[in-house]
C-alpha cells in the first residue's frame, strides 16, 4: 500500500552559519552568483541581491586557492554590511581550493567526481576487487584531513554529485547511470560516517528530469538501508531560462518535494541569480500547503504498461467538441464522448467505466493536494482492471500565471514521474489556450514522454563562465529553436561542459576568453573557434550532420 499524503522525510540538522538544514527546518532556497569570484564588488552586489530576494544561502565559485581565499574578502564585506548570509564555496578538480575554504566560508561544495580522482578522461578503465577496493583506501586518505580541517572551522560540506561529472573509476563499475551517481555520493558518505562527521549535506544532480528524480529516489533509499540521515539538496542542473526552465525545474524538484524529500533547493535558471529565488518560495510554499490538506487513503500501487506507440494526449479548456476532432491524437478516434470522473469518488464510477472500455476517463480533483488525490484514483482503477485511457484534469482558478505553470508542473510532473502516460488536461482563467498547451507540451517534454521543441541544457552561470551566457543562449535559439526534437548544450565552461551536458546532442562551450568549443555528444569536433563565428560555424556543422532543416515562413 502506498501512502500519498504528505509527511516530510525525517532528516538530521546541519547548521550553515546558523541556517539550519534539515530536520523541523523550513525547506532552505538558495542560489549561485555569476560574476567572477575575483570581482568583489560584483560579488558582494550579487550576494546582496539574492539574500534581499530571500535566498537562504549564496554559493560563489572557487578555481583556485585565490579565489577561495577572495570569498572571504566578500564574506567580511557582507558582514560589514550588515548581510549575515552564509556563503558556500564551490569546488572542481582543485582540493587545494577547497582546503583553503573551509576557513573562508560556511560550507565547501565538492564534487566526489573530482575531488579525489583525476578528471574525466572518458576511458574505459579496468579494476580487480582488491585494486578498487585500494582506491577507496586512497579515497579516505585524502578525503579524512579535509573533514578534519572543517570539523575545527565548524564548516559544513555539501557532497554534490552530477549527471555526467563521474569519475572514470565510478565509470569503470556502474557507467554513466543512477547507480554510480549513488555508489559515487556514498563512498563518501561511508567515509564522514566512518570519520564521525555529521554537517554533510547531499545532492545529486542531472538537466534530464526523469535521472533526476530516480536517482534521488535510489540514493535515499541507499541511505535509509544504511542508517543515514543526512539531509539533501534538490535540483536540475542546466533547465535553461523562461518558462521552460522553470517548469522542468519544477516538475523534477517539485515530484520529490511532494513525496517529502528535500532539505533545500536551488532552481537553476540561465537569468540574474536572483530570478531563481521567487520561484524556488513559490515551489516550497506550494508544497508546504500540502501538510495541511485532509488525509487521503493509502491505495495499492500497480504498474501500467502504456499502449505501444500512444502518445500522451494535451486537452485545453474546451471540451472535446469544441477541440476539433481533425486535431485529436489517434486515441479518440473511434470515441464520441469522454466520462468525467470526480477522483474523490473514484471507487463508485467502476461500474460505469468497466462497461465502456473504451471511452477516456477523465479523472477531475478539487483536493488541496491534487496529484495525491489523483494518484490514489489512478492506481486505484487500475487495480481494480480499468484499461480506459486515463486522462487527469485539474483546474488552476484565481492564481496568477506564474503560479499556474509552476503548480502544473509539481502536479502533473508528479503524475507522470509515478508512471501514468495516457495524457494531461490543464484547466486555468489566467492563461489562453495557446499558453496552456505551450505549458503542457513543456511538462510532457520535461518528462521525455512527447518531444515538440529544441530542448536547451544551458548552465546557470558562475564566476567560471567565459561569456555573456545569456545573450549567447539568446542567439543560440533564435538560431535553432525551429529543430524539433534537438537537445543542444549551452555550457559556459569545461567543467560543467562535456560532462554534464551528457544528455546534449551537441554541444556550445566555453573554450577560453572570446572561444568556443563545439560538441557532439563529449566528443569536441571544432575547437577554439572565435565567438564571433561560433554560431555559424554550429549551424553549419549541424546542416553537415543532417539534421538541420530551414525555418518555416
Amino acid at each position: 500500500m502506498r501512502d500519498f499524503n504528505y509527511h516530510r522525510r525525517r532528516t538530521s540538522v546541519v547548521n550553515v552559519g546558523g541556517v539550519g538544514i534539515g530536520g523541523d527546518n523550513p525547506v532552505r532556497v538558495q542560489s549561485m552568483t555569476n560574476t567572477s569570484t575575483m570581482d568583489t564588488d560584483g560579488s558582494v552586489a550579487q550576494c546582496k541581491a539574492i539574500s534581499m530576494a530571500g535566498g537562504d544561502i549564496v554559493r560563489l565559485t572557487a578555481q583556485g586557492v585565490r579565489e577561495a581565499d577572495n570569498i572571504g574578502e566578500i564574506r567580511r564585506r557582507l558582514r560589514e554590511a550588515g548581510i549575515d548570509v552564509p556563503l558556500v564555496a564551490d569546488i572542481h578538480f582543485n582540493p587545494k581550493a577547497a582546503f583553503a575554504a573551509a576557513s573562508q566560508v560556511e560550507k565547501v561544495r565538492i564534487n566526489p567526481g573530482n575531488f579525489v580522482d583525476p578528471g574525466r578522461t572518458f576511458r574505459h578503465l579496468e579494476y580487480t576487487d582488491e585494486e578498487y577496493a585500494r582506491e577507496l583506501e586512497r579515497l579516505d586518505e585524502a578525503v579524512t584531513p579535509f573533514l578534519e580541517l572543517c570539523r575545527e572551522n565548524s564548516t559544513a560540506i555539501r557532497i554534490g554529485v552530477n549527471h555526467g561529472s563521474l569519475s572514470d573509476r565510478i565509470m569503470s563499475r556502474y557507467g554513466d547511470t543512477p547507480a554510480g551517481m549513488v555508489e559515487s555520493a556514498m563512498e563518501f558518505l561511508r567515509i564522514c560516517r566512518k570519520r564521525d562527521f555529521k554537517d554533510v549535506v547531499i545532492s545529486i544532480k542531472a538537466s534530464n528530469v526523469t535521472v533526476m528524480v530516480e536517482t534521488v529516489r535510489l540514493l535515499v533509499k541507499a541511505m535509509d538501508d544504511e542508517g543515514m540521515f543526512f539531509p539533501l539538496h534538490l535540483g536540475v542542473t542546466e533547465a535553461g531560462d523562461g518558462e521552460d526552465g522553470r517548469v522542468k525545474s519544477a516538475v523534477g524538484i517539485g515530484a520529490l518535494l511532494a513525496e517529502g524529500i528535500g532539505d533545500t533547493i536551488r532552481v537553476s535558471l540561465s537569468e540574474p541569480p536572483e530570478n531563481e529565488i521567487p520561484v524556488a518560495k513559490s515551489l516550497v510554499e506550494y508544497i508546504s500547503s500540502f501538510a495541511d490538506a485532509p488525509a487521503l487513503p493509502a491505495v495499492e500501487t500497480v504498474s501500467r504498461e502504456c499502449q505501444p506507440m500512444r502518445a500522451p494526449v494535451v486537452m485545453g479548456t474546451h471540451k472535446k467538441s469544441d477541440y476539433g476532432r481533425d486535431a485529436m491524437p489517434d486515441l479518440f478516434a473511434d470515441c464520441d464522448d469522454t466520462v468525467a470522473v470526480d477522483a474523490a469518488c473514484w471507487s463508485e464510477a467502476i461500474g460505469m467505466i468497466m462497461d465502456n472500455p473504451e471511452i477516456p476517463v477523465v479523472l477531475t480533483s478539487r483536493h488541496p493536494n491534487p496529484a495525491a488525490e489523483l494518484l490514489v484514483a489512478l492506481n486505484g482503477l487500475v487495480a481494480e482492471g480499468v484499461t480506459n485511457p486515463l486522462l487527469p484534469h485539474i483546474a488552476y482558478t484565481g492564481i496568477n500565471a506564474d503560479d499556474v505553470r509552476l503548480r502544473a508542473a509539481v502536479d502533473f510532473g508528479r503524475i507522470f514521474l509515478n508512471g501514468f502516460t495516457d495524457g494531461m488536461w490543464v484547466e486555468s482563467d489566467a492563461l489562453t489556450d495557446d499558453e496552456l498547451s505551450r505549458l503542457s507540451f513543456g511538462i510532457l517534454q520535461a518528462v521525455r514522454l512527447r518531444i515538440s521543441r529544441t530542448e536547451y541544457i544551458a548552465c546557470p552561470g558562475c564566476g567560471r563562465t567565459l561569456f555573456d551566457l545569456q545573450s549567447t543562449l539568446k542567439a543560440v535559439k533564435d538560431a535553432t529553436s525551429h529543430l524539433k526534437g534537438l537537445k543542444i548544450g549551452v555550457m559556459g565552461c569545461i567543467v560543467n561542459g562535456p560532462g554534464e551536458m551528457a544528455d546534449a546532442d551537441y554541444g556550445y562551450v566555453g573554450a577560453g576568453v572570446g572561444r568556443i568549443t563545439l560538441y557532439k555528444g563529449k566528443v569536441p569536433v571544432e575547437r577554439n573557434i572565435p565567438a564571433e563565428e561560433a554560431i555559424p560555424r554550429l549551424v553549419a556543422f549541424l546542416r553537415a550532420e543532417g539534421v538541420w532543416r530551414e525555418k518555416e515562413a
